[in-house]
This record gives structure tokens, sequence and C-alpha cells, in this order.
């Protein structure tokens, strides 16, 4: 913030009452706007993180679903298809681990939840079916791990949080604490598990073993005799028949007792000690029949745990499972990135339905030049289950195009004059390569290889002298291995920004030329506009006139922390974007212009909107779309209703990258608001 001078007390007053008249006028036309402009829509790719299911009490068609974004998810065919129903919080990394449902008043709906990024969370509730949300002020900023209620007295709920456990008797309306406050043991709870009749038993498996009450939480005992020392109990569940039955699962494996928990013993063949069981779910008719979803697959057991058998690949990561009371053979899985996958066979088999749910982090999007219909998705984080993601009906429906990319995350996304598009990845550059038939959507091959050339000096002898003479002979040929931040196929030469440093190619990719310029090779953005190209690093900048053959180094205003984005507009004007907003220069980086008057700073994303002719800006915090007019750089505002890291344009609309909820889409009625 800037450093105002000192005035006198009625100057300074007057100031204040002059600032807060504009913003409530802002604040009143601003909503004005916002009032009159549809919400975007999310469209996909669909799946991403899931995280936990729940039922309707008696209606095992209506299920919700939890995810690591802050929203839950609504499905009323048993989970064939799903459709936001609500956002919790204006946050967007909260996970939502556990819902309840109070079965005297369904439409009552409580999500239990925590912070990836902070130690807190909360217990949300909603009374009108989802449609809106509240926290409850007695765990309010509580990192709620565990969250579950007592078989014989549903209104009875119990919550493990890192502070340790809490007991709610109204429906969670208040809480008390009913492990030893500020214990040196009982604490940072991740499951709980309450007798099927005495709700005073109950068990807690904490980050260091579990624990047991027999008396409300009056005095614990240590449950951890059988369990190798420090296990994190995941998950623990009671045979709701024989309540002297006990299942944990911890990092170190899976156990059981048969006494009440005085004693574990592990069970073998499931998993090994280098493998985690998140979650253990009992069939709610056969109770021999367990499900342990591990972070190598979904195992299940016939025999009460004696013999476990995988039932998917390894690579499947399970968060929840659910099982149809009134169909034991349709089991629904909550998986990291892709999504829910669904059985009618009791297992043997799994196929994705996620269709409406998308919780994809894309970081790279690009629209056909030819086709504005077809929108291609790179995402990140999400291995074989992600790669690029392609829809030729403008994000209605969507499919992988993964083989070649070997799980690798997906960071640039560009397409030349021919139609030719790369991937960049977090290992090198890919080339989309159409497959045999018409129909087919192809496959990646690697456009890696490095290919310099030095100055070899050497002598020659002529008439009796010996004169140097300098040669170009071609080094020996290496291979990019490292990431790709940006791509663009548009100038004389295609440009790539790797960690490798500056890479051009005039061959389309067939080899590449260069290496670090100035000293760095973390170039984190570039672009090209015929021969011009220019690319920033974090507290720098550089700039080519000859398709960067040669590099200068551009001297940067003052007080520019960061730099993430740099683009052209078809004038050849340069635009950056960071830290401090956007700056522009139209004498290719000898001097810089800030735009003072923008509204916000933090800028992540610049892309300029050919068909508007005009450049649109946007931030990670805000959500707030800004399109600047180069000519006189005035502009025009858009409220998405997200948070986006890119923004792109798809002929007369826009589409927009969410940080944690895929790809969004303007609707067509949507218009922009002329600045202020």
């Amino acid at each position: 913030m800037r450093n105002f001078q000192r005035k006198s007390l009625y100057s300074f007053r007057l100031r204040g009452m002059l600032a807060c008249a504009v913003l409530a006028f802002l604040s009143v036309a601003g909503n004005r706007a916002v009032a009159e402009q549809p919400s975007w829509m999310a469209v996909g790719p669909d799946g991403g993180d899931a995280r936990s299911f729940a039922m309707v009490p008696g209606q095992p068609n209506h299920l919700y679903l939890g995810t690591t974004s802050s929203w839950i998810y609504e499905s009323t065919d048993r989970g064939t298809s799903w459709h936001r129903l609500g956002k919790l919080d204006s946050a967007d990394d909260l996970v939502l681990d556990h819902i309840l449902i109070d079965p005297a008043h369904p439409s009552t709906i409580l999500v239990a939840a925590w912070n990836i990024n902070h130690a807190n969370g909360g217990l949300y509730v909603s009374h009108d079916a989802g449609k809106t949300w509240k926290v409850e002020d007695g765990l309010k900023g509580q990192s709620i791990r565990a969250f579950t209620a007592a078989p014989s007295n549903p209104s009875m709920l119990f919550a493990g949080t890192l502070e340790g456990v809490f007991k709610s008797t109204d429906m969670g309306t208040s809480w008390t604490q009913i492990s030893p406050p500020k214990s040196k043991e009982l604490h940072e709870v991740e499951s709980l598990a309450i007798d099927p009749v005495n709700p005073d038993i109950l068990y807690a498996g904490t980050w260091h073993l579990p624990w047991k009450t027999t008396d409300g939480g009056k005095n614990w005992v240590s449950a951890k005799q059988g369990l190798i020392d420090d296990s994190d109990v995941f998950s623990i569940i009671i045979d709701p028949t024989q309540p002297s039955i006990v299942y944990t699962s911890a990092c170190s494996g899976i156990y059981k007792s048969e006494n009440a928990g005085e004693l574990f013993h592990k069970i073998q063949g499931i998993p090994s000690t280098a493998r985690r069981t998140r979650v253990l779910k009992q069939d709610p008719v056969n109770h021999d029949v367990v499900y342990a979803g591990t972070t190598e697959g979904l195992y299940k057991t016939l025999d009460g745990g004696k013999t476990f058998k995988r039932m998917t690949g390894p690579d499947v990561i399970v968060n929840d499972v659910f099982i149809d009371p009134r169909d034991a053979a349709h089991v629904l899985l909550a998986t990291d990135r892709n999504g829910v996958l669904t059985s009618n066979d009791a297992s043997a088999s799994f196929v994705a339905t996620n269709q409406g749910f998308s919780g994809r982090k894309v970081e790279a999007l690009l629209v056909d030049a030819n086709d504005p219909a077809k929108i291609f998705a790179g995402v990140v984080n999400d291995k074989t289950y992600g790669g690029v993601f392609v829809s030729a009906d403008n994000g209605m429906h969507w499919a992988q195009i993964g083989e070649g990319l070997g799980g690798r995350d997906v960071f640039a996304l560009a397409q030349a004059p021919d139609g030719t598009v790369l991937a960049g990845t977090n290992r090198g550059i890919f080339e989309l390569v159409k497959g045999n038939n018409d129909s087919a959507l192809g496959s990646w091959e690697p456009r890696n290889a490095i290919q310099n050339m030095s100055v070899k000096k050497t002598t020659v002898l002529r008439k009796g002298k010996k004169i140097p003479v300098e040669t170009k002979v071609k080094d020996k040929a290496k291979q990019l291995e490292g990431r790709v931040y940006a791509l663009d196929l548009t100038g004389d030469a295609w440009l790539a920004s790797t960690s490798a440093g500056l890479l051009t190619s005039k061959d389309k990719g067939t080899s590449w030329q260069g290496g670090p310029v100035e000293g760095s090779g973390e170039y984190l953005t570039a672009a090209a506009h015929g021969s011009n190209f220019v690319a920033a690093r974090r507290q720098g900048v550089v700039v080519s006139t000859d398709a960067g053959q040669t590099w200068a180094a551009s001297q940067l205003p003052q007080g520019v922390t960061r730099i993430d984005r740099t683009v052209f507009s078809a004038d050849g004007t340069v635009w950056l974007g960071g830290g401090e907003g956007v700056y522009v220069s139209k004498d290719q980086g000898k001097t810089w212009q800030w735009i003072e008057r923008l509204p916000f700073r933090d800028v992540n994303d610049l892309y300029y909107d050919a068909h508007q002719g005009k450049v649109l800006v946007t931030s990670r915090n805000s959500d707030f779309v800004y399109a600047i007019d180069p000519a006189g750089l005035k502009w025009t505002w858009t409220r998405i209703g997200w948070n986006v890291y890119l923004i792109r344009a798809a002929g007369g609309h826009l589409l927009a990258a969410s940080l944690y909820d895929g790809v969004l889409v303007e609707p067509r009625s949507a218009h922009a608001t002329p600045g202020r």
C-alpha cells in the first residue's frame, strides 16, 4: 500500500467519507450487475477426488457425495449420475469426509470438514436438503477428521478433531469435549466407532494408536495390544450383532479383535506394511463380508477376515465404500483422481460413474483454432486417470487421451497453424498423433530431442601459414526430461519455456535448440509474435527479435516481485501479469507502463482474445475477469462466480479453468460491465 502524507483531520475524514460513498455505489452497482448475469457452469472433465458417501435413510437411490473442494454432490439414481448440490464455504479446499442425514428429518444434512492447507474446518448444517448451509458454532474452526452418530440414538453425535473427542446430544447444536482437554495422548482423532447398543462405549483411533471408553468418556484406556507401535488408525468398525468383534485399520495393516478391543491380531495377506487402509466397511446384511479400501486398491473378505482378495487394480486409491443395503451387489467407491466407481456384481468389476461430477485440477486449456466447440484440457495430479481430455461439444462430453503420456501431469497445451497439438508435461514435450482411423482420438509421442550447434575452432595450413577456422558442429543430442511451463507454436519458430531453459524449433518439434538464458532455466511463461519473442521468470524478462536465436534482458519497473504470465496482443504490444497487476510495453520491453486503474493485483493469467480484440485478465484469488482494450487500455469486467486459473475464448464465448472444479463455460447471455 502507498504511504500517504498526513493532512488535516477534516481532509482525512472527508476523503474517508467520499471513499465510503464510492465503495457503496460500486457495491450496489456491482451487485446489480452480478444479479443480471447468469452463473457459469462447470462442465468437466468428469472425475476427480471423491471422498465420502451418505445415503438418505430408507432411500438407497438418494445419495450424497463429499469432495475435496468444499462441494457436496447429490445423486437420485443410485450414483449413476451426479449434480452439484451446494458449496459449504467460500474456501475451495474443504475436505468433506463425513456426511450424516437426520433420519427423523431427512432434509437436515450435517457435513464434517477439515481444511487441506490449515488446521481448521468445522461442522456445516443444512435444514433445506442442501440448498443453504451454515457452520455450527460448537465446532467452528475445528479440523474434524471423524464424525458419526450413535446407532442406538441417531441424535447423539460424536466428532473427532485434532484436539480430541466431542459429543453432542442435540443433533450437533452444542458440543462437549469428552476426551481429556489438552491430552498428550488422546488427540488428532482420525476415526470413531460407537457400540451398537450402548453409546457410552466408543473407540477412538488417533494418529498414534486407538483408545476406548466404556463410561461415555469419563475414563479412557489404550486399546493398542497387538498393534504395531505408533500406528495411525484410519478406520474402526464394530460388528452390529456381535459388538465384541472390532476391526481397525492402520498404516501398518488391518487388525481384528474378538474380545472388544482387549487384544488385536493382524490379519495376514492384506495389506502389507507399506499400504494404507483408509476405510473399512461391513456388508449391512452379511457381516462376514468386509471391504477394505486401501491406497493400493479395494480388498474384500467373505470369511470375516481370514482371507482377502483384491478386487481392483493397485492404482485405485479408495477413500470410502458404499454397499447398497437393499442390493449388496451394488457397491460404490469414492476414489482419488477417478471419482466414483460403481459395481453391480459385488465388486467383481467396476465402471466410472462420474456424469455431472467434476473435481479435476485443470492447468492447461486449449480451444481448437478451426473448431471452437473442440476443447482440450490438461490436468495434473491424476496419473493414469489424467493427462489430456478432449470435448467436441463445448464441454458437454469428454474423452481421455492419455496413451503415450505415461501418467504425466500436463501444464501446457498449444496448437500450431497447421493444427498440430503439443502438450507440455512435468517430463517433456509430446505431440498428439492421430490414430489409425478418423474416429480414433490418437496418442502422444515425445518431441524432446535437444540438438544444439557449437563452434569448433581449428587451424588450417595455407601457403605455409596457420589460419584459424571456425566451423559449426552438432553437439551430442540430449533429451528434455524436465518440466515444460509454456508453449507457443504461432511464431516464426516454435517456442517452449522449460526447466532446461528457453527452447525453439524450426522443424516442427523434431529437434529443439537453446538452453538457459541470462543464467536461468526457470522461465515460467513465454509468448511469440512473428519473430518477436518474450519470456519471463519470477523476477526477470528477456526479449528476442530474431525468433529466439539471441535474447536480451528487459529492464523491469521497480517493485515488481513476481511475474506469472506474458502475452502479445495483435498490435505487438507485450503484456505482463503478476503480483503487482498488469504491465504493457509497446517498444519490445524497453519501457513499461503499469495499468494502475485495474481493481485487482495478483494476476495469474493473461490471454489475448482475437474475437474481442482484448486482453483477458484473471487472478486465482478473484472471481472477476477483466477485458482490456489495447488501444486505450479501457476495461470491462465480468463476474464468473468461481475463482479461476486460466481464461480462454471459444468463438463468441469464454471458457475458464477453475482451481478445483474443472472447466467452466460462460453462459451465452452473459455480458461484460464497463470498468469504473
